[in-house]
């Protein structure tokens, strides 16, 4: 009995994929549903049983996880050998209940209608809109910057911890809330991830479990840039999949806390994707607008490239091809390369609240 069951779970995987790619097809049903109905239920649950643990649950789960399926196969190596399909079936098996459970648990946001509709942008822009985008965000910038530091010479140093940070970052979205109800957070889950160094090493700044609901940030990841990447993981948990939109509710978040630093952090961000965009078309004029900002900002862009630097190895872009497959498989057809989409929403956010 037991036997048929494992069987049917297994042969059910792809009777799942058809489903969830059809009922995809159904933004507007997924939004009012899943997104808007029962995901925020299943999401705040999780968030109280496991916000108020100052570790990460998911980490340790994973962790956890792993050994055991490692542990598995040394013990049962002879077995699997002998029985191959018996083997291919617990896979199955495994996979299948685990493609179940994040659709249901967190998956199918990749499914919902884009933030531009709730937000009422148009996702495109000019070539002209993005320079104008850009000149007025490097003076803005270099006001913040020189307000700070009385320097246009010298970087800024964020003065909080990483706890302090994601503490902060709370008041940010309380904030947000007031003006946009539907990016309300609640009962928050925001951690440092156990595996920091192993995240670094991966190229990554966090991520969400989709099965705790646990936020997770890259805990090695400099100050400057910890503010916006930690409402950038509460915008997962939120219920936004795109790396791009949460990228910008990261950026929102942190513009609208009135706290100088998280802004400056929100400011940066946004001109480092911004002269990013310019780059790929024109270099020339890139070099003519980074000359533009104060070397201390220059200086904390810097910081950040030397960081990443300093971690490069050669599985880095083993694991970022391994997820840029699963963002495509998953609805982003642009893949890791969503996560520059973001200029976009920001060019088209700030024609109509200017900066």
């Amino acid at each position: 009995m037991v036997k048929k069951i494992k069987n049917w779970i297994a042969l059910s995987l792809i009777p799942q994929i058809i489903f969830v790619k059809w009922l995809g097809s159904y933004p507007v049903l997924i939004e009012n549903y899943y997104s808007d109905g029962i995901y925020p239920w299943i999401s705040r649950f999780f968030r109280i049983l496991y916000g108020w643990i100052p570790f990460s649950i998911g980490d340790i789960l994973y962790f956890i996880l792993s050994v055991l399926a490692i542990r598995y196969v040394i013990k049962h190596w002879l077995e699997i050998k002998t029985h191959p399909l018996r083997f291919l079936r617990n896979v199955l098996f495994i996979l299948s209940v685990a493609y179940f459970s994040f659709h249901l648990l967190w998956g199918m946001n990749y499914y919902r209608q884009p933030i531009a509709q709730q937000f009422g942008l148009n996702e495109k822009h000019s070539d002209e809109e993005l320079l104008q985008f850009v000149e007025e965000l490097i003076v803005q910038t270099n006001r913040l910057h020189f307000n700070i530091t009385k320097d246009t010479a010298l970087a800024i140093v964020i003065p909080y911890s990483k706890n302090q940070i994601m503490d902060k970052t709370l008041i940010g979205y309380k904030n947000l809330e007031k003006t946009y109800p539907f990016l309300s957070y609640k009962n928050p889950s925001i951690k440092k991830s156990i595996f920091s160094t192993a995240l670094t090493y991966m190229g990554y700044g966090g991520y969400l479990n989709p099965f705790t609901h646990e936020g997770q940030v890259n805990g090695r990841l400099p100050n400057f840039r910890f503010p916006v990447v930690a409402g950038h993981e509460i915008g997962h948990q939120i219920g936004y999949s795109a790396e791009n939109e949460t990228n910008f509710i990261g950026y929102l978040a942190s513009i609208y806390n009135p706290d100088v630093y998280f802004r400056y952090a929100a400011y940066a961000y946004a001109l480092g994707y911004g002269l990013s965009d310019v780059r790929r078309h024109d270099e020339e004029k890139f070099q003519e607008l980074y000359a533009k900002l104060n070397p201390g900002i220059q200086k904390n862009f810097k910081e950040m490239a030397d960081f990443w630097q300093s971690f490069q190895n050669p599985l880095e872009p083993v694991f970022k091809s391994i997820f840029n497959t699963f963002l495509k498989a998953n609805n982003q057809a642009q893949g890791i390369k969503s996560y520059s989409a973001v200029v976009s929403l920001l060019v088209t956010y700030h024609k109509e609240h200017p900066l």
